[in-house]
């Protein structure tokens, strides 16, 4: 292990063979050259969940977002719909005064 310049320490390089181990898990072709580059880059990713694994979390509750956030409610006011003109200027695709979907049900033989 080597110390960084704060004194933490991180991890020792990653072999070759361990970020083309990496890579074939991730199904990732990767050529020789991008294996050295990653090679520096998973340890210091690596180096990080070190260093957040040996905080003392204890006693500190889960959060999802670091800052609190209140959903904002309006009150449902129905209003005039939409012609159908300003629907359909932005659709990708349009048969008639329809919306054009790809078929995604197969069907039935």
């Amino acid at each position: 292990m080597v110390s960084d310049q704060h004194g933490h320490a991180d991890p020792a390089p990653l072999t070759a063979a361990q970020v083309a181990h990496v890579a074939r898990l991730a199904k990732l072709e990767v050529t020789p050259e991008a294996v050295e580059r990653y090679r520096g880059q998973l340890a210091a990713v690596l180096g990080h969940i070190a260093r957040i694994d040996a905080l003392d979390v204890a006693g500190v509750e889960p959060m999802a977002h670091p800052f609190e956030s209140h959903n904002r409610l309006d009150d449902d006011v129905p209003e005039a719909p939409l012609a159908i003109e300003a629907v359909l200027m932005n659709a990708p695709a349009v048969e008639g005064r329809f919306l054009a979907v790809p078929k995604v049900l197969a069907e039935e033989s």
